[in-house]
């Protein structure tokens, strides 16, 4: 399609949809037309947007122009908006709304007006295409706490990357004097008739009343000013946003219902059907081979050294905290031997609890990850934090049936919640789904044995908050690397080689003096008095047992590796 043609369709587009260059870069599909009705498709997905141009809408009409295109493209999956569907696609409806409009032909509420001037007083408004950390924060922010549809959510998500390429879009601002982001409007003056206001987001922290109004008396302005017809406010979506739209004078509009769909659906289901008759079968009760097998992958563990003094044995293990192997049959014959286990801190799902509720709280002026990245290394993040989506990844089961908000944890938790909590989800997603620690702790208290953390939960706080940002951001650039780096640690920790161990990780986030020597002396202070006494298990994370292992010979006791 030349740019002449583009040009001549928003001339006489009707919904946000016709906005050719936007919807082309949102999709990175190809436009073109077929019978008057525009489609963008790619690879083997095609979408199709059932609005005329001109006339009204004929369902028979956009259902021969579908099938046309679906022979000639040999599309796959496909989705369909249109103000009524064709008959064959209502089963595969998937969302039923309305278009909300702004007739510019009136005068502003004067109830509004006021809220808007009140505003003003605080409040400065600007319009621009430069999309900041401050933005990238707000988005985080208000999606953290709205329920909105995947569709909606991935353009926010794409906000950055369109405002880059696509001409007539604009970010309407609104700043406080403080220099906090209060509110923003993403707008698209493309289309001839009329602006389209594509989405928005208003802060809580902090919260500036009536920031939302008074953008939406500048965007009535400038629209007005623009010579256009109306705004066109988009879907409805929920009741909330239905509120805010007609308080403005926004009225129902053309309807919407939208359908997804595959055109080799039956065989895909036919395939599924098979797969679920299999493994529905009947089984006989579980052999012992077979109840072995169903365990945890289980390894000889070997990250572990006896110590002894006066004739006293203890022992200390270099725990990992996220592992892919289970090491319960070594713990286990390592646990015949000791009374106390003790670990670096308390491992109690209340405690674990309170841990993450702090991490969730992040108090006022705690920097945020977001605001230390660019929209393109977030989504780099998402990819490798998410795993695979779309058709392929979701028909071979690829995908992750709750993936985590990446981006909520970036922007509205403590920077190493962030870390901890993304590094986790792609390491369950990789099969990590076993800790040493707690599987130690478990098991220790299974087999009621005296349990000594060496720190409290407050020291343990103050401990992670040391943890540089940067690190942290550094290593979430990093992010296409993880599987080589785990790869490596699986290796070296398996073989019980702690130096190599080290050498793979040294870039890991809590990786530093403060956490790991400082620590030492406090470690082996605490310690010392137990595994003294002997019949003692210590767990500590690998990186302290570089130090730990000197520093132990140097009090006294003798080191060897193994039980």
């Amino acid at each position: 399609m030349t740019h002449d043609e583009i040009d001549g369709l928003l001339r006489t587009a009707t919904v946000p949809e016709h906005s050719v260059r936007f919807m082309q870069a949102m999709s990175g599909g190809e436009p073109f037309l077929e019978e008057g009705f525009l489609f963008f498709g790619a690879a083997d997905w095609l979408l199709a947007i059932g609005y005329p141009f001109e006339g009204a809408y004929d369902p028979q009409a956009f259902d021969r122009a579908l099938n046309a295109v679906v022979r000639r493209t040999r599309a796959n999956e496909c989705w369909a908006i249109c103000p009524a569907l064709p008959d064959r696609l209502k089963p595969h409806r998937c969302d039923q709304d309305h278009y909300y409009i702004l007739p510019l032909d009136g005068a502003v509420p004067t109830r509004l007006d006021r809220l808007a001037q009140r505003a003003a007083v605080r409040l400065t408004v600007t319009e621009g295409q430069r999309f900041t950390p401050a933005h990238r924060r707000l988005w985080a922010e208000f999606l953290g706490r709205t329920q909105l549809p995947p569709r909606v959510r991935e353009l926010y998500a794409r906000t950055e990357a369109v405002l880059q390429t696509v001409p007539g879009l604009s970010l309407l601002d609104a700043w406080d004097r403080e220099g906090n982001l209060a509110a923003s409007l993403l707008l698209d003056v493309a289309p001839g008739p009329f602006t389209a206001y594509l989405l928005g987001a208003h802060s809580r922290r902090p919260y500036s009343p009536y920031a939302t109004d008074l953008l939406f008396r500048e965007m009535i302005r400038i629209a007005r000013g623009q010579g256009k017809a109306f705004v066109h406010l988009g879907l409805g979506v929920n009741a909330g946003i239905r509120r805010f739209k007609a308080k403005w004078g926004g009225v129902p509009g053309p309807a919407y219902e939208m359908a997804e769909w595959q055109e080799q659906e039956r065989a895909v289901g036919l395939v599924n059907d098979l797969m679920r008759s299999i493994v529905t079968l009947p089984r006989e009760t579980m052999s012992k081979r077979e109840y072995m097998a169903s365990l945890p992958q289980q390894r000889d563990f070997k990250m572990l050294w006896a110590l002894e003094k006066n004739g006293r044995r203890s022992w200390i293990a270099g725990a990992a905290h996220f592992f892919c192997y289970s090491f319960e049959f070594s713990l286990r014959e390592l646990f015949e031997r000791v009374d106390t286990v003790v670990f670096e801190g308390p491992l109690d799902p209340d405690s674990l609890q309170k841990v993450a509720e702090i991490g969730r709280s992040p108090a006022a002026g705690t920097p945020r990850v977001i605001d230390a990245m660019t929209e393109a290394e977030i989504r780099r993040l998402e990819r490798t934090v998410c795993g695979p989506s779309g058709f392929w990844a979701r028909l071979l089961g690829l995908t992750q049936a709750s993936p985590p908000d990446v981006r909520g944890y970036l922007a509205a938790t403590r920077p190493w919640m962030a870390f901890f909590s993304l590094w986790t989800s792609y390491l369950a997603r990789s099969g990590w789904t076993q800790s040493v620690d707690l599987e130690a702790w478990n098991l220790a208290r299974e087999l009621n044995k005296r349990i000594v953390p060496m720190e409290t939960i407050a020291e343990q706080i103050e401990v992670l908050e040391s943890i540089p940002i940067a690190r942290i951001v550094d290593f979430f650039r990093h992010s296409p690397r993880w599987d080589r780096y785990i790869r490596r640690n699986v290796r070296a920790y398996l073989k019980g080689d702690l130096e190599a161990m080290m050498g793979t990780s040294i870039e890991f986030p809590s990786r530093i003096e403060c956490i790991i020597e400082c620590r030492d002396a406090i470690f082996l202070e605490r310690m010392r008095p137990l595994i003294a006494a002997g019949g003692c298990a210590v767990f500590v994370g690998s990186a302290h047992m570089l130090n730990l292992r000197r520093m132990l010979a140097e009090d006294g006791f003798s080191i060897r590796r193994g039980r």
